[in-house]
Parts: structure tokens; C-alpha cells; sequence
């Protein structure tokens, strides 16, 4: 309601206002014009500024100055347009016609010009119901400043007359319910906005400066683009200057601008202006040799007169997009034989034609053809597009045929609003619409003011098409993103990194992406999570499969490992065959020789499970692993719990009963069979019934590194399994030490207590190391190692000792050898044992080393011990005797004889 009220108010105000001049009204307000049968107000501000508007006090006539060549072409544009559709059957028999108001930028001489475009006899009718008025102008075009649109827009509106701009891009404009009879052949700045974000991103600047007009089209494309380029674009400074040129502080708003652009550390700046204030910016920038990039909204894009800027090069780089242009076949011939069409009148062009014969337009440049060198000539195409939209509009009204046109021409102009908005055509083979907010939507040209000389030329370097919504760089122009700075609150983060986010929205730190997170582009707001089964290091710009890390053949390691089982198997074989080709010698006898080819049968076994550790686990090898060592070495350690055994009932101290009864425990081949068993029932059990080995994948710390490993199921079992060897290697320990002190040299105690020794060393190291190294491969290598450190123990001492004394002792080790000594020994023993004896007897005398008369029964009876002893070791005849039992079994002899020789 409060609009419809100030329409109206408008209205009584402009009719009053037309009520105040005469019928006559002054020829200035129309500078071209010519009549026909529909005739088309055309609104051109070819002059851009009103003199002392501000001084204004009275309401006198406006008085203009500064003649813009580009809308003046912009306005030859539109006459050309129409002449060619006169000559054309687009309209049969229908002569366009126009008139042209220049209202020189400002609002108000805009509705003074529009009041005398639609007043009939002079004046402007105050009706209740439009619905038949008829004005004499059926459609408006223009005006080129969205402000001048817009006031002139709200005015149209309570007549419902059409209205038709080419450059005025106001978002505002497409509110249907505000204007409801605007249109324009050009997309809104909200898609202007969409095409300056995305141009900064493209180049990847996000701290700009930004300076616009204080008018309706500064103030909406400004906050067009601020909404637009929310977090992602953010502005250093905001400065607003002036609108109108002969406003009191424009220099001083101008050179606060300046101000702010020299100490901001933006590189880029956009420029919301108009061309004549963006021209006293430049110039300040000139004088204080300050060089930015700058970006050009539409209202100066094209301005063809800023090229020749006297030092326009020193400014800097100058990009902008401009609404997409065409050529129009012929103008330029038109221009150079620029005069009015007969029975027209044109002030506009003998202004025009005097300036530039007193070289008033540019005065540093004057030639005979100011406006073809000055004016990108395609500026007229938006015109020439408009006018056929309104010339299609009245054909559709009409009922235009390819003969001719069937309705009255003085029609209500509301009429022709809503045939405008459904028309739909081609024009030099491009479709042209309304879409429904009365815009088009083709888009925009990227353009670059490209240094020539010391002036620059404009160039089309892109497009920026709104169905894409991406700005498209031409490709022989990639070249330039090369040579542009940057603009940047904050470094750009690269993959790897995300930004942390400060309070201003371009400003941030990077962070590196933590383990298990990535981030594959720049300037991402934060990192993303690696997919399953998938894993990244820190700072990583992509995930990776995880690496399935175990003892591989061809590593360091198992190469290690199997060299060891390697030359253990060997000393295993060699023992074997030298056990087996010297077994009737006195050192490696036949019981000794089964015991140890048991022993040697289980370190292979065991050595075997040292293989298994090797390779990608899988159930049947994790159980080996297992079952191979322990069934191996628990056969192993009852041979030699066996031979403990055995030394500790020979030389023991027992009463006959108990040494009869302990020595009926002594079954070697039934002792070996159970002691293993009972290994293989534990394994049974642990494999069967509880949770048996089976390999698992354990990830003990954040990486790409995922170990394979066996889990030993029931730690139950595990533990279990290797109690019970140590165990048994306890008893051998007891067992041997009880018999330590047994002579030397037909004793095996002191290698059974070394050798168990080194294994409960080896295992006891191997509990707490190995739960330390629980969730990594390193857990194989330190079980692997301790199954080779306990059977090199076993090797080391019981075979290679034997082996060395039956190579490279041989000489000495025959029977005679051996009985050799052992009578020198029984000789020694008897001799200090029976002197004394004979002391007693008086057959020695005292202080005397000779034997007296009557020895010979000793000498006899030394003779028959040996004999005996000799016996012993031929017959066995208490066990199966070896060096570890014969001294002892002599002694015994010669403790009898002894006690014999006594009594």
C-alpha cells in the first residue's frame, strides 16, 4: 500500500511539475526523434553529468555537460536497429518509430523525461484505472544506470508500460513485484557476483579491497558480491565514493580510496564505479605510481576512453566482465556516413560532429573518427537486441503476418508487457528469452585490458556461462595466470595440510592431516577420514591399502634365520654320521648312540619350526610352529633326562632297597615315549580344544604398516606347552648337579647342567621380551631366535665335544688306550691306598721306597683288580657302561680288594 501511495504521490508530483511548462515544451528535453505508427522512447544519458545540481534551488531546466561517446553509440545502436526493421517484413506495414531523452544520469531529469515521453498534449493524466491509457510512446528503453532504472521503473509501474534496459543489472530490477514491467536483455549482478567469485577463486585470491558507488547499483552489486563470496572471498576494506561527479566531497572520498588501497596489503581490488569516477581513482594511483589488479564491474568493463589514460599502463593489470557482445553487420559503414534518417532529426549527432571538429572529445587524440577508434562498436548490439525484443513483442500483439499486421496500433501499452515476456527468437543465431524474473540468462564475456603501447586494448580472454557456472579461460590465454600475484589473507595450504580457521574467514594457519586423514586439494577446510581398510601418514594428500608387514624370505631376517637352521641341521647330520660310522668306539657306545640319535631326531624337528616362522602366516603354519618345537625338544630334553638319570642312580648313595627300587624307574625307551607323549597330549588339547594358533592382524600404532602375525590362541596352552619343557629341563638340572662331583672323565653331568642351563636362561629372557614385542613381527624373531639359542646349547654341548674327541683324538681313544690309563689310574689309586697298608704291615720299611720280601701277594692282587675292572667294562654287568660310570664302578673294585688285602 505504502508503494501504490508514493507511486501515486510520484504521479500528482510529475504532473504538476508537467502543469508548471509550457505546451511547447523545450526541444532539449527530446534531442532526436522520429515519428511512427508505434513509437519507442529511448532514455540515453549522452551526457553524464547535470551542472550544479547540487546549487539547485529552483526548478529550472537541467543543463548538461560531458558528452559520453559510448552511449551516445549505444543510442545510434537502438535508430540503427529500428531503420533496419523498417526496411524488413519483421513488422508489414508498421513503421517503428522513437524518441530520444537524454536525462544525463540523473534520477530526477530521468522521470522529467519520462513525464514528457508518455504526457498526451502535454501532460500527464491522473487516472484511477490505466487500463486504457494510451500514451504515444508504447515502450521505453533504457536507462543505461540502474539507478535511473529503478526510479523510472517504479514510475512505469503504475502504468504497466514496458521498459527495457541493456546495462543496468541492479538485482533489485528482477523483483516482479516491485517492477513488474522491467526487463532486460542482460543477467542480474547476482549472476555478476557468482562470475567475480568465481574469476578471484579461479586465481585463487581471496583478500581484495573493494570500492563502490553510492547509488542503487553500487550499494546492491556490492552486497551481491558480498553475499556471494561468503567464506570464500573476504574484503581488506570497504570504501564507498560518491555517485554523482559534481558532488561537493567526491576528490576527498576519492582520495580516501586511494589511501586505503596503498597501505592494504590486497593486491586485487574491485571496482563497483562508474567510468568517470573510476577515472579519478586511476589517476591517483598514477600519481603515486601504486599498482594493483583491478577488477572491472560492467558499468566500466568496456569503457573504451580509460585505454587511452595517459601512464594507463602503470596501474597494473585490468580484468572485468562485460554482458556478451556481438557485431552488427553494417554499423560501421552507418557511423562513417553518420547522418539523421530523412524525416528524422538528430541534435545528438551535430553535437557530436562539432565536437570533434574542435577536438573537444579527446583533445590528445584527435582524428576524424573519434567514436570508431574510441568505442568498442559491439557496445551497440544490447541495443539492437533490445529493440528486436520490443519489435517482436508489438509483432506478437499485432498478429503480425509476413504481410501484414491485423490490430489497432495505439494500444494500451500494459498490453505489450505480457506479449514481451512470452517472446522467444533467434537473431544472428542466437535464441534470446525472458526468463520469468524478465532477465536473460546467456551470460558474460572475460575480458583483459592488454597493454599496447603506452595506451591498452580490450580483449575477450573468456566466458563465464551461467548454465556451467564456472569461468572458462580462452586457451591462448592460459599463459596469464602465470604472471598474476597473489592476494591471500593466508598462504594456501597444499594437500596435506587443512586450514585452521580463524575469525576472519580467509584468514587461517595449515595443519598437517593427522594420521588416518588426508586431503587431496588446497585449501581445504579440514581433513578427511581415509576410507576402511585404508590408512595415510601425517601431512599425507592421499590414503593408501595398508602393508601387510611378516617375515618375508627374501628380508634380513629370515635370511638370518635360515642360515642359522641351515648350519644347525648340518651340525645335526654331521653328528648323526659321525655317531653312526664311530659307534663302536668307546666314546660314543651303542646305548649312548640311540640316546643321541633321539636327541639329534628332535633338534631337527625343532630346527624345522624355526622354518615355519618364515612367510605369510596361516592356520596350518601357526600350529607347526608350535607343535614342531615343542614336540621336538621336549623328545630332546627326555634323552638327556634319560642320561640324568641314569648317572644319578650309578653314583648315588643308596641303600640296596631303594636303589633296587628306584632303579626299576630306569626304562629308556618307555621314558622317552611318555615324556613326549605328555607333550602331545598338551598340544592335543591346546590345538583341539581350546583356542589353537591362528594367524591374526594386529596394528600395535598408527601407520600403514599392519603386521601378520600367529596369536598363540590360548595363552593357556602356549604357557603350558613351554612349562612343561622347562620342567623337564629343571629335573636334568637337579639330576646332573646331584652327580657334579663325579670324576671328570667319564662324566656327562657338567654338559647337561651347562646345556639346561642356556635353555632356562634363553626362555626365561624370552617371557618378558617376547610380551613386549607382542604386537609385531618382532615377536616371531624372538621365539625363532631362542628355539635355535637352545638347540645350539644342545649342540654345542653334547655332540660337538664327542665329535672333536673321535676325529682328532682317535689315536687315544681305543680300548687298550683307554685301559691303559684307567690301570695307571687303579695302579695310582691302589698304591696310595694299600702302602700305607703294607707300612702297617711292616712289608715296606719305613723311609724306604723298596718293598720288602713277600710283596709278590700284592703285586697279585693288583693284578686281579685290574682283571676285574677289565671284566667290568667287557661284561657290563651293573649297566651299560660308558665313561661317565666306568671310574667309578673300578673304584668300587679296588675299595673290595682293598678291604680283602687288609684282612
Amino acid at each position: 500500500m505504502e508503494s501504490r501511495l508514493e507511486l501515486r504521490v510520484l504521479a500528482v508530483m510529475m504532473l504538476s511539475l508537467g502543469l508548471c511548462v509550457r505546451a511547447d515544451i523545450p526541444s532539449s528535453l527530446c534531442g532526436a526523434y522520429m515519428d511512427g505508427d508505434v513509437n519507442i522512447a529511448i532514455l540515453s544519458s549522452i551526457h553524464s553529468k547535470v551542472i550544479n545540481l547540487y546549487k539547485r534551488t529552483r526548478p529550472q531546466p537541467f543543463v548538461c555537460t560531458d558528452f559520453d561517446l559510448v552511449t551516445f553509440l549505444q543510442s545510434l545502436g537502438a535508430i540503427y536497429a529500428i531503420e533496419e526493421i523498417n526496411n524488413s517484413t519483421l513488422l508489414p506495414g508498421i513503421k517503428l518509430g522513437y524518441d530520444i531523452c537524454d536525462p544525463c544520469a540523473s534520477p530526477t531529469k530521468a522521470l522529467h523525461c519520462v513525464e514528457h515521453l508518455l504526457a498526451i498534449n502535454g501532460s500527464l493524466p491522473a487516472l484511477s484505472d490505466y487500463s486504457d491509457f494510451r500514451p504515444p510512446m508504447k515502450a521505453l528503453l533504457g536507462e543505461r544506470y540502474s539507478e535511473l532504472s529503478i526510479a523510472i521503473a517504479k514510475l512505469l509501474s503504475l502504468y504497466l508500460c514496458p521498459q527495457v534496459s541493456t546495462s543496468s543489472s541492479s538485482p533489485v530490477l528482477s523483483d516482479k513485484l516491485r517492477y513488474p514491467s522491467f526487463m532486460r536483455v542482460i543477467p542480474s549482478d547476482v549472476y555478476q557476483a557468482q562470475a567475480l567469485v568465481k574469476l578471484m577463486s579461479h586465481f585463487s585470491w581471496n583478500w581484495v579491497g573493494v570500492v563502490y558507488g553510492d547509488d542503487d547499483y553500487g550499494r546492491a552489486a556490492y552486497q551481491s558480491f558480498m553475499q556471494e563470496s561468503a567464506g570464500k572471498i573476504c574484503a581488506d576494506f570497504e570504501k564507498v565514493v560518491p555517485h554523482y561527479l559534481d558532488h561537493v566531497d567526491v576528490e576527498k572520498y576519492i582520495k580516501d580510496a586511494a589511501k586505503s588501497i596503498r597501505e592494504s596489503v590486497a593486491k586485487v581490488v574491485l571496482l563497483i564505479l562508474k567510468p568517470q569516477l573510476v577515472e579519478k581513482l586511476l589517476k591517483e594511483m598514477i600519481q603515486t605510481n601504486t599498482s594493483r589488479v583491478w577488477i572491472a564491474s560492467d558499468a566500466w568493463s568496456m569503457y573504451r576512453p580509460l585505454t587511452k589514460m595517459s601512464d594507463i599502463n602503470k596501474v597494473g593489470q585490468i580484468f572485468g566482465f562485460s554482458f556478451t557482445m556481438g557485431n552488427i553487420s553494417g554499423f560501421e559503414d552507418y557511423l562513417r556516413k553518420l547522418r539523421p534518417t530523412p524525416g528524422a532529426r538528430n541534435d545528438y549527432i551535430e553535437e557530436y560532429k562539432q565536437l570533434r571538429l574542435n577536438c573537444s572529445l579527446w583533445p590528445s587524440d584527435c582524428t576524424s573518427d573519434d567514436m570508431l577508434s574510441a568505442v568498442d562498436l559491439r557496445e551497440g548490439y544490447r541495443e539492437r537486441v533490445a529493440i528486436y525484443a520490443i519489435a517482436h513483442g508489438v509483432r506478437t500483439l499485432l498478429e503480425c503476418n509476413e504481410t501484414a499486421c491485423s490490430r489497432d496500433t495505439n494500444f494500451p501499452p500494459w498490453k505489450l508487457v505480457e506479449s514481451m515476456r512470452g517472446v522467444n527468437f533467434t537473431l544472428d543465431g542466437t535464441r534470446y528469452f525472458f526468463d520469468e524474473h524478465g532477465d536473460f540468462v546467456d551470460g558474460y564475456d572475460l575480458i583483459m585490458w592488454k597493454e599496447n603501447d603506452d595506451k591498452r586494448i580490450i580483449e575477450t580472454v573468456g566466458k563465464f556461462l551461467l548454465t556451467k557456472g564456472e569461468v572458462e579461460i580462452f586457451s591462448e590465454f592460459q599463459s596469464i595466470n602465470n604472471n598474476l600475484p597473489l592476494s591471500r589473507c593466508s598462504a594456501s595450504c597444499v594437500p596435506g595440510t587443512a586450514k585452521n580457521q580463524s575469525k576472519i574467514p580467509c584468514c587461517y594457519n595449515c595443519v598437517n592431516c593427522s594420521e588416518g586423514k588426508y586431503s587431496d586439494g588446497y585449501d581445504l577446510p579440514e581433513c578427511l577420514i581415509c576410507p576402511d581398510r585404508m590408512w595415510s601418514t601425517k601431512r599425507a594428500s592421499k590414503c593408501e591399502h595398508f602393508r601387510e608387514i611378516y617375515l618375508v624370505w627374501t628380508d634380513s631376517y629370515p635370511i638370518a634365520l635360515l642360515a642359522a637352521t641351515a648350519i644347525g641341521l648340518v651340525l645335526v647330520f654331521t653328528s648323526l654320521i659321525i655317531f653312526s660310522v664311530y659307534r663302536d668306539t668307546t666314546v660314543i657306545k651303542k646305548a649312548d648312540n640311540a640316546m643321541s640319535s633321539f636327541m639329534l631326531l628332535g633338534l631337527t624337528v625343532s630346527f624345522a619350526s624355526v622354518v615355519m616362522f618364515i612367510g605369510k602366516p596361516n592356520p596350518h603354519q601357526c600350529r607347526a610352529q608350535q607343535a614342531l618345537y615343542g614336540l621336538g625338544f621336549t623328545l630332546c630334553v627326555s634323552c638327556i633326562l634319560v642320561k640324568a638319570y641314569r648317572t644319578f642312580l650309578a653314583f648315588m648313595a643308596f641303600d640296596r632297597d631303594k636303589q633296587h627300587q628306584l632303579k626299576k624307574l630306569y626304562k629308556p625307551v618307555i621314558n622317552l615315549v611318555l615324556l613326549t607323549s605328555a607333550q602331545g597330549i598338551i598340544l592335543l588339547f591346546w590345538m583341539t580344544l581350546g583356542k589353537s594358533p591362528t594367524p591374526v592382524t594386529k596394528w600395535p600404532e598408527p601407520g600403514l604398516e599392519k603386521y601378520v602375525i600367529c596369536d598363540e590362541g590360548s595363552i593357556i596352552g602356549f604357557g603350558v606347552m613351554h612349562g612343561y619343557i622347562a620342567l623337564l629341563a629343571f629335573i636334568c638340572f637337579f639330576l646332573a648337579f646331584k652327580g657334579r662331583k663325579v670324576p671328570h672323565d667319564f662324566n656327562e653331568t657338567g654338559v647337561i647342567i651347562f646345556s639346561m642351563l642356556i635353555h632356562l636362561f634363553v626362555w626365561l629372557c624370552f617371557i618378558p621380551i617376547y610380551i613386549e614385542r607382542n604386537q609385531n613381527e618382532q615377536r616371531h624373531i624372538v621365539q625363532a631366535s631362542a628355539i635355535l639359542a637352545s638347540n645350539y646349547g644342545i649342540i654345542f654341548c653334547h655332540f660337538v665335544p664327542k665329535c672333536y674327541v673321535v676325529l682328532w683324538e682317535l689315536s687315544e681313544n681305543s680300548r687298550a688306550s683307554i685301559m691303559g690309563r684307567l690301570a695307571r689310574r687303579i695302579r695310582e689309586d691302589t698304591a696310595s691306598a694299600d702302602i700305607s697298608v703294607l707300612h702297617e704291615a711292616g712289608r715296606i720299611a719305613p723311609g724306604s721306597g723298596n718293598i720288602s720280601p713277600g710283596v709278590g701277594p700284592l703285586v697279585i692282587e693288583i693284578s686281579t683288580v685290574y682283571k676285574d675292572a677289565s671284566s667290568a667294562i667287557q661284561n657290563d654287568d651293573f649297566f651299560n657302561t660308558d665313561r661317565g660310570i666306568i671310574e667309578p664302578r673300578v673304584s668300587r673294585h679296588v675299595q673290595v680288594r682293598q678291604r680283602h688285602t687288609t684282612k
